[in-house]
């Protein structure tokens, strides 16, 4: 995954790119292979959740996601954690600037 995350006025704006293949069931089926995208997405600065969202599987491959949020959060940790249709997840992390 990769994360910016910069704070500017009390707002910090997000930008989050995923990395992952995203395959729909129509191109799961052309393909023979099992469907699997990303289900859910949820970002926490400490224990405060700044970001949350269901998805489907219109995302496309290696989807990007930009979100904003208030607070003063320079210097403190943006962790992100994506979970997909398989189960499997990913957590990445990033200091705000």
């Amino acid at each position: 995954m990769r994360i910016k995350a910069k704070e500017k006025d009390g707002i910090t704006t997000a930008k989050v790119m995923a990395k992952h293949p995203m395959m729909s069931y129509a191109e799961a089926k052309k393909k023979g292979k099992e469907a699997n995208f990303i289900t859910y997405v949820i970002a926490k600065v400490g224990d405060e959740v700044v970001y949350e969202a269901s998805t489907s599987q219109f995302l496309s491959k290696n989807p990007y996601l930009k979100f904003k949020f208030k607070g003063e959060n320079k210097g403190k940790e943006l962790v992100i954690t994506w979970t997909d249709l398989s189960g499997k997840t990913k957590t990445d992390k990033k200091k705000i600037k």
